[in-house]
């Protein structure tokens, strides 16, 4: 990413808005921090090897259980404002053989939220990588946030969330897990 070029551009969005950051102390650097934030932060997600990540992080293990990992922190820009929305995922599967160390599920919710991302598509993709690299009978991705879009923008509809839920192989399965994950 070109910070520099991304900082200026941000400084021209606030002279577009009549706001100088040349003349207002407060504005002083915004175009720099804003452009650091995107870079470094909110769109990190696109340096993340999701496959590496995967494959670097599999154990091979016979178990009949289910892995539910709950209260992911997950964050995402919107692409449509570029706003913030937060809240939590859960990811839940089946094993077949193969488990996944559960600091790497965190860090695959990670790579795919941390981006222009919409929330419908994030959970889509972590159960399709989940699926591809460990076959589990079944695999969920739940995500439940809230949407600056929605509550500092338009509607304004402070407290309203938006429950996403992906669903992968088995779904009968899942469905019955989707269950017990909303419980």
């Amino acid at each position: 990413m070109d910070k520099a070029a991304a900082a200026r551009a941000i400084d021209a969005f606030l002279l577009a808005l009549g706001r100088d950051p040349a003349k207002e102390p407060e504005l002083r650097g915004t175009g720099a921090r804003v452009a650091e934030a995107f870079a470094d932060e909110l769109c990190r997600g696109y340096a993340v090897d999701v496959d590496a990540l995967l494959r670097e992080n599999t154990l091979d293990v016979a178990t009949s259980g289910v892995v539910f990992l709950r209260d992911i922190a997950v964050s995402t820009t919107c692409p449509h404002h570029l706003m913030l929305g937060t809240g939590l995922a859960t990811v839940a599967y089946a094993p077949r053989g193969k488990i996944l160390g559960v600091g790497a599920i965190a860090r695959v919710v990670d790579a795919f939220s941390q981006r222009l991302a919409l929330q419908e598509t994030i959970g889509e993709e972590v159960a399709a990588a989940l699926e591809a690299h460990l076959a589990p009978s079944w695999v969920l991705c739940r995500i439940v946030m809230s949407h600056g879009c929605m509550t500092a923008r338009g509607e304004r509809r402070h407290g309203a969330t938006l429950e996403t839920l992906a669903l992968r192989g088995d779904t009968k399965a899942a469905l019955a897990a989707a269950g017990t994950v909303r419980g």
